[in-house]
């Protein structure tokens, strides 16, 4: 069983780490050690009064209570100097990391990150809770299957109003590395690996403000099976919908992802000959993907092959769609404020 260790209290690590932690570490899998949740922040979020959770000032704090072989550290910051902080972690004896998305801002930030947990043998699991999703389960499994014959497109709108989030952080850079890493990752799942074809993007405006990149994104992949993906997110959309639609030879599979974490219900529809199904099952991909990640760690080390470059692989992807689009990751990033960059040390 392991102790946890959540860096970073901003909307990632207050919002969504941290609940479904408390809830999971309540569950009779046996995954998490009978100790508080311990959390490093300077300037944290308004957290629940629980005993299951405890806030210390640094990380030097956190390794005084913590054996780092029992440990697995979240790293729920802004991905700005995210190896800086992957090597502070590592020189303090954490090795077991889950990693949010998006990995890097910038591509020498992820060659750096690369480098350094190949260097040091870190094991390693980006937060992909698409990839736990049972409605990715069920895709994943009718791609392999074959009932509805051969799967040849692959379509993912990814919409939601981000107006106010988008106006006053920088801990994401454009659209492209907000929600559209999530469908990138099932797409790869699903088609295999692939090439961009093509991409853009839209800027945020309202007033007199502007966001570079921050509107929409649009990327379109070739995947080297011959399957096309085209992948849409408006950021400026007045709904939310997460909808994928795979196209088969004999039939389509329409899947709707859950809107929020207020109802964690997914949808699937299935159309082909002699074939016309609807189903409604609870999908809550977060607390599955972290349930699954534990596990993994308990299994037995986790060598970066097997998650960490699966999710490389995938950035280069959207930092080739960035350049294709104008909103180039080749220049220098925006500085992060004092409280984004969520100084630990």
């Amino acid at each position: 069983m392991f102790r946890t260790l959540i860096v970073g209290l901003g909307r990632a690590g207050a919002g969504l780490h941290l609940p479904v932690l408390l809830r999971l570490r309540h569950e009779p899998a046996r995954l998490f050690a009978d100790a508080p949740l311990l959390a490093v922040d300077p300037s944290p979020a308004a957290l629940p009064d629980s005993p299951d959770l405890r806030l210390l000032p640094s990380l030097g704090a956190a390794r005084t209570v913590l054996d780092p072989e029992r440990t697995v550290a979240h790293i729920c910051t802004p991905p700005q100097r995210r190896a800086e902080l992957v090597a502070e972690l590592a020189a303090l004896g954490f090795r077991r990391l889950i990693i949010e998305k998006p990995l890097a801002a910038h591509p020498d930030d992820l060659e750096a990150l690369a480098d350094l947990v190949h260097h040091l043998g870190l094991e390693v699991a980006v937060v992909a809770p698409w990839l736990a999703s049972t409605l990715t389960e069920r895709l994943t499994a009718l791609v392999r299957g074959g009932e509805l014959g051969e799967l040849r497109r692959i379509s993912v709108r990814q919409h939601k109003p981000r107006f106010r989030r988008s106006l006053t952080t920088s801990g994401h850079p454009t659209a492209f590395d907000v929600e559209i890493p999530h469908a990138l990752g099932v797409a790869l799942q699903l088609a295999g690996d692939a090439e961009v074809l093509g991409a853009d993007r839209r800027d945020l405006r309202v007033g007199d403000q502007l966001r570079p990149a921050l509107g929409s994104a649009r990327l379109v992949l070739a995947h080297h099976g011959g399957v096309r993906t085209e992948i849409v997110s408006d950021l400026m959309s007045p709904v939310r919908e997460r909808r994928i639609a795979l196209r088969f030879t004999r039939g389509t599979a329409i899947g709707h992802y859950p809107g929020s974490a207020d109802d964690e219900y997914a949808q699937l529809r299935l159309h082909g000959r002699n074939l016309n199904s609807h189903d409604v099952f609870p999908d809550d991909a977060l607390s599955s993907y972290l349930r699954r990640a534990y596990a993994r760690f308990l299994a037995g080390p986790l060598p970066p092959r097997a998650e960490f470059d699966p999710q490389v692989r995938a950035v280069r992807l959207l930092s080739d769609a960035k350049r294709l689009s104008g909103a180039d990751p080749s220049s220098t990033p925006a500085e992060p404020t004092e409280r984004e960059l969520t100084c630990v040390h």
